[in-house]
């Protein structure tokens, strides 16, 4: 008779091992399990042919490991990005602008885990999108935190795992990086593929979409995820159709589709998977809408103006982000050499104040500086939107940059030189990955020039090597970035 070892691993990842036990016991186990009046759920492990999880509504995960099996470790994430053909990538001037100043960590989000799951992204230049899954396993309970415990230990972890019964939100890991909960398609990972690829693990069953009787308004869990799927530019769409029903009929799973468009896509729709979930969801809801007819955001608590001290100089909050996605969306685009971020910026000013000056304001009223009235505007879609009209693109000086790093490197923390050049810079360098927002500040400080030393050694800044990627600019490297980021390079 097979022996086991049994344990419990518990929310915080801790183990107590409760020694061996027979089959008969684990069969029990399983029998209670599977009683409808039984707050268990069993999921077999997914590559250990014997190895049983129960799930259980406390939080706590069982685990029964076969006695001699061969170990099973879970491989460590891949912290590094795979280079994909320059033909599967989008073209330069269809590369969506932005993104590396999105929400990492959620407030409020229940952390499981290290937050070690995944790497950088592959085509960070590819559109942002959310992917959708079904935990096919109950809701409610503490049922959230013991399924995350099985993910970490069978190594699928997503991002998120979310409970549509109690709102409650789990995150294994950054936002800002992959997951693990999708297979590859042949060489492409497609963990990694887009700016952004949140995955969603929701504890349900595809059969039965979670979206029947869910309502947004009442969901601030569900919400804080729509807003940070939003901060890092993730379009309200699905751009593969409507997730199927299941069972029901595969739908194709387009690799155009896929790699070449940001949104809202189910399992269902990821060329290289075989999986049928998440069911036929409710669109409208799962991007906060209300179902009455038109497609009019719920009211939500992100919606109610924050206070003018959430903006202007200085500012670094989630509500600058919104506040620029919200004036792109109104026709304040050009004015962004890169997308909106948590930074507050010269294009959040002159954004705002041409949304102001849009409504007939003027003066103390047009300053570019957001109050009630004018945030009351653009959560409802109401006013006039900013007219059309051509904003000069910022010029980058290679003699002011190189002044800037010459003197900005030695000089005390925040010196500046150059500021207003060295800020496009810094803030297409911070699109790009390869420097965190919060040196973004006009400043040309070793970060920076690391940053710049990191673009000029990749493939898109032109393979430099040695001495060549000092990260100090020159114009050769600079026009490469410039032509990904709306700016024009000169000498």
């Amino acid at each position: 008779m097979t022996s086991f070892h049994a344990a419990i691993v518990h929310p915080d990842q801790t183990i107590t091992y409760c020694g061996e036990v027979d089959t008969d016991h684990v069969e029990t186990a399983r029998a209670i399990a599977q009683l409808d009046t039984t707050p268990r759920f069993t999921r077999e492990h997914a590559r250990r042919p014997g190895s049983l999880f129960v799930l259980r509504d406390d939080g706590d995960l069982d685990w029964y490991e076969p006695v001699g099996a061969k170990p099973f470790t879970v491989r460590a994430p891949d912290p590094e990005a795979r280079e994909v053909p320059a033909e599967d990538l989008l073209a330069p001037e269809d590369l969506p602008r932005g993104g590396g100043g999105g929400t990492a960590w959620i407030p409020g989000a229940i952390r499981i885990g290290d937050g070690s799951i995944g790497g950088a992204m592959d085509t960070p230049g590819n559109p942002p999108r959310v992917t959708l899954h079904t935990t096919e396993s109950p809701a409610g309970g503490r049922y959230l935190e013991s399924l995350s415990s099985y993910l970490i230990q069978v190594g699928s972890e997503p991002q998120l795992v979310y409970c549509p019964v109690t709102d409650r939100v789990a995150q294994l890991g950054p936002l800002t990086q992959s997951g693990r909960a999708l297979q590859n398609d042949g060489s492409r990972r497609t963990n990694r593929e887009g700016r952004v690829n949140i995955q969603i693990e929701v504890l349900a069953y595809a059969k039965n979409p979670w979206t029947n009787g869910f309502d947004p308004a009442a969901k601030p869990g569900w919400r804080s995820i729509l807003a940070a799927a939003r901060s890092h530019g993730v379009p309200d769409a699905f751009p593969a159709g409507p997730p199927g029903r299941y069972p029901g009929p595969d739908k194709p799973r387009s690799r155009s589709v896929w790699q070449n468009s940001g949104g809202y896509f189910g399992h269902c729709d990821v060329p290289g998977n075989d999986h049928g979930d998440p069911g036929a969801l409710d669109t409208a809801k799962v991007l906060g809408r209300s179902t009455g007819g038109g497609d009019t955001p719920l009211p939500s608590d992100s919606d109610a103006f924050p206070g003018a001290d959430r903006f202007g100089p200085g500012a670094s909050n989630a509500f600058v982000t919104q506040l620029g996605t919200m004036l792109c969306d109104r026709g304040g685009r050009r004015f962004y050499t890169v997308g909106p971020g948590p930074e507050w910026g010269e294009a959040d000013s002159r954004a705002t104040a041409a949304f102001q000056r849009a409504q007939g304001w003027s003066a103390s009223d047009a300053d570019g500086i957001p109050g009630p009235t004018t945030w009351e505007l653009l959560v409802t879609g109401r006013g006039n939107d900013i007219p059309g009209g051509e904003t000069p693109r910022p010029t980058l000086s290679v003699a002011h940059l190189t002044a800037a790093a010459s003197k900005d490197i030695p000089a005390p923390d925040g010196h500046t030189t150059y500021p207003d050049e060295v800020r496009v810079l810094e803030d297409a360098l911070v699109a790009e990955g390869l420097l965190n927002s919060s040196y973004a500040d006009g400043s040309f400080g070793t970060k920076t020039r690391d940053a710049y030393a990191a673009w000029q050694r990749s493939k898109a800044g032109g393979s430099y090597t040695g001495s060549a990627a000092d990260g100090v600019p020159g114009l050769a490297s600079l026009q490469r970035l410039a032509a990904r980021h709306a700016f024009t390079a000169t000498s």
